[in-house]
């Protein structure tokens, strides 16, 4: 859209307002005029430099031939450089060289027509004066010119694109700080727009950075938000630890600040990946310190192996699957129950992965028929077993499915591991299973005493091994996905007792210590996770409400619920009988709880799985109270059947 086509628009359709930011570029006949103005401009700045100066100029031709000789040259010179062909507001340096030398050429030609006109007629046309400050002249005004709409229509966009921006602190001072704030500068897209800049430095204090103010931290504490003047503070989680990342983010809660996570200055290099500075995730904060894997150890174990994932397409085998493909095995068999999840894993790994052989299996663990033949065909070098039901409340109301799939179906997965002689066997336990209130943990807890029994089985060669996790950040139907919905929906939010803690880790973390547990040992162990510190439930969800940008009571409620059947306040991963013995990894200890033997578990299994399929749930129950003694019901029916 030309200017005069803005400004035809909006007179005729009655908008009296026109939007400087909305016209496309300047007519290029427009710019020529503007030059042409400002050619004239500069024979008359010379005139009167060079009268103020005294300095003689001669009048042996009239001035409308020396006018137009001056200006059609230069004019020639604009036209063959086409100087006037760029849009002026996207000018660079490509632009200013092509105006010099159009100045350059003039003076040149002017000069040559100087002196071929004094070899003829003995007349001179200009001084020597003249033309080099005309040369000067005219080329200074095309170019400040240039440079004046360039800069005006920057300030234009800025103040337009400033209106209901949010009002940013960067935290940090150093190269990456600095680069994240330049890309926010740059990027008038963006919904932020950079004030300052925050450190806990004190070396500071009257410095600037890219022309915006320096902000110390001792005197951060001191003012209110509505001294600083800003609605929140891009975080780089990269540059600090934890620890660091928990006191600066508790600071901006305080003072009812918008805490937003940038990404990496790596993924700034990608012009999308700036859409992602968004609100900082509570995840962000109990992340911790990824475990130290061996990378050369676990390769070795799967490359070019044949490996089965059970429950392959949920939280934790998803992520084993991803992790495994990394090391190039012969084929990976992804078996699960959930019919979409499923599906939609295999569109992922065969995007992802076009080059390793997957195999997708719909079944259910329960039915030993449907897994044999996968056994027998695929001999399987490795077997991760991930399927179970694992929702307290579902389980502690439908017991007689929960034994089928955590007990029976485990059973049917590890045998048939032993009997089709698979190297090694990691099943995923929960610290739900160590003193366990309710039917599932209990339920795992008999699996992995039943593995373990498997392993001093006389001919078997499996390694049996189990790993034993805490509460996995955004599991399905985790706690934190939850809290969001019920955020995102208004509220309240929703937790069973102000007292509740549970322990923390991420997906991730949580496969590298499968994948590092499938190579260690000699069988027969439970690996247990050192999972730092309990978090208080209350806590999280206090502070979800705040990095969503509400306000605790005023926007979001909390109300408390009572605890569900079968729900304690706090997770063990130890039970009390268990001993711990070091690995070479500091963060994972092997937990020498005690076992017994196969045959004596065998026999209880037998006959839960059948009180299980008459769907006798009093039984079951009971049942599973003899195989795990540790086991008494908490807040739940079952309690009777402790007395």
């Amino acid at each position: 859209m030309s200017l005069v086509d803005s400004f035809r628009k909006k007179i005729y359709s009655g908008d009296n307002i026109v939007n400087l930011t909305d016209v496309r570029y300047l007519p290029r006949w427009t710019i020529l005029l503007f030059d042409l103005v400002l050619l004239m401009f500069s024979i008359f700045i010379t005139y009167f430099i060079l009268s103020k100066l005294h300095i003689y100029t001669p009048q042996n031709f009239s001035s409308y031939f020396k006018y137009g000789t001056i200006i059609g040259i230069n004019l020639i010179f604009m036209f063959l450089l086409r100087t006037f062909a760029g849009i002026i507001r996207h000018s660079t340096f490509v632009d200013l060289f092509k105006l010099l030398s159009a100045s350059f050429f003039t003076l040149i030609t002017l000069v040559i027509v100087n002196v071929l006109l004094f070899s003829f007629t003995k007349k001179t046309l200009l001084t020597t004066a003249f033309l080099g400050f005309y040369s000067v002249i005219s080329f200074l005004l095309l170019f400040m010119f240039r440079l004046f709409v360039k800069e005006f229509f920057q300030i234009v966009r800025e103040l337009k694109s400033s209106i209901n921006k949010k009002r940013i602190l960067i935290l940090g001072i150093d190269e990456q700080a600095v680069a994240v704030a330049k890309t926010i500068i740059a990027n008038h897209n963006l919904d932020f727009k950079v004030t300052g800049f925050l450190t806990k430095r004190t070396d500071s204090k009257r410095a600037n950075l890219l022309g915006k103010p320096i902000l110390l931290k001792n005197k951060f504490e001191k003012y209110s938000k509505e001294d600083l003047a800003i609605d929140g503070v891009v975080v780089i989680k990269d540059m600090m630890t934890k620890e660091e990342m928990n006191d600066w983010v508790n600071l901006f809660l305080e003072k009812d600040l918008n805490v937003f996570k940038a990404p990496s200055v790596e993924q700034m290099q990608d012009a999308d990946s700036v859409k992602t500075i968004k609100n900082l995730q509570i995840e962000d904060l109990l992340n911790r310190k990824p475990i130290k894997i061996e990378n050369d150890e676990i390769y070795s174990t799967h490359y070019q192996k044949s490996i089965l994932i059970t429950g392959g397409a949920g939280s934790i085998g998803s992520e084993i699957v991803r992790q495994v493909a990394q090391f190039s095995p012969s084929l990976i068999v992804i078996l699960d129950q959930a019919e979409t999840p499923l599906y939609e894993m295999e569109l992922e790994m065969r995007a992802s992965y076009p080059n390793i052989n997957f195999k997708f299996v719909l079944a259910d663990i329960s039915n030993k028929h449907r897994l044999e033949p996968l056994f027998r065909e695929y001999q399987f070098s490795m077997v991760y077993h991930a399927a179970a039901y694992k929702h307290v409340p579902l389980v502690e109301e439908n017991p007689h499915e929960g034994i089928l799939v955590n007990i029976f179906g485990s059973k049917n997965v590890a045998m048939l591991s032993s009997k089709y002689n698979v190297l090694r066997f990691v099943m995923i336990s929960t610290d739900k299973a160590v003193n366990p209130t309710n039917v599932m943990g209990a339920s795992k807890r008999a699996a992995e005493l039943l593995i373990q029994s498997l392993q001093n089985v006389e001919g078997n060669t499996t390694k049996f091994i189990t790993t034993r996790f805490g509460n996995v950040l955004g599991s399905n139907g985790s706690v934190i996905p939850h809290f969001k919905k019920q955020i995102e929906n208004g509220g309240p939010v929703t937790i069973t007792h102000p007292d509740i803690v549970r322990y923390f880790m991420t997906i991730p973390e949580a496969c590298e210590l499968v994948l590092q547990a499938a190579t260690m040992g000699s069988g027969g162990e439970i690996y247990v996770f050192d999972m730092g510190k309990p978090v208080k439930i209350l806590d999280l969800a206090k502070r979800m409400i705040k990095l969503s940008g509400l306000d605790l009571d005023t926007d979001i409620k909390i109300i408390f619920t009572g605890l569900r059947p079968g729900e304690k306040l706090f997770e063990e991963l130890l039970s009390d009988g268990a001993k711990t013995l070091p690995t070479h990894h500091e963060k994972i200890l092997i937990s020498k709880d005690p076992c017994g033997e196969f045959s004596d578990i065998e026999t209880l299994t037998n006959r839960i799985t059948k009180a299980a399929l008459r769907r006798d749930k009093v039984e079951v129950v009971q049942l599973l109270k003899i195989i795990v003694p540790e086991f008494k019901s908490n807040n739940s029916v079952y309690e009777a059947l402790d007395k």
